[in-house]
């Protein structure tokens, strides 16, 4: 994990990470680190909770389960930061500059919710209304369309 973050309450969403020092593009920031479960697993030990802290990666039939510095990075539709996943381990990158003081932010592209709808409240002028990804937003799409014909597989 790199030097002076600190987690404080945030705008966007209860507590969030802030960098307290400048940040360079490019600059590893931390790993999104936690136990590791099957998706299975993580909905069933989630069942009824309305708030976790999952990041799938490989194959998307894993997941992280939040624990850390990483878990607090919130999603924007403008973010500084971005997620690469090197040997099954998921780490947040700078994408610009960041300033001293800056929530890190890193949009979150979810997919494969059983929630209608995973709103999203950044606040950002680009703000897209949802944490979801293109790609699943396309999907849901897809599947509306071929439930209103009956052919919904």
């Amino acid at each position: 994990m790199l030097p002076g973050l600190i987690i404080r309450s945030s705008s966007i969403h209860a507590a969030g990470c802030y960098t307290m020092r400048a940040i360079k593009k490019g600059t590893r920031i931390c790993e999104y680190d936690g136990p590791r479960l099957t998706k299975e697993a993580a909905d069933e030990l989630y069942q009824d909770r309305f708030v976790t802290y999952l990041f799938g990666y490989g194959d998307k039939e894993m997941v992280i389960d939040g624990f850390g510095t990483g878990m607090f990075v919130n999603h924007s539709c403008d973010p500084n930061c971005e997620t690469i996943e090197e040997d099954g381990h998921i780490y947040v990158n700078a994408i610009r500059d960041i300033s001293a003081g800056e929530e890190i932010l890193y949009e979150y592209n979810l997919y494969d919710s059983d929630d209608a709808t995973q709103d999203c409240y950044c606040g950002a002028k680009n703000c897209r209304g949802t944490m979801f990804s293109d790609l699943e937003l396309k999907r849901r799409k897809k599947l509306a369309k071929e439930r209103a014909k009956g052919t919904a597989k």
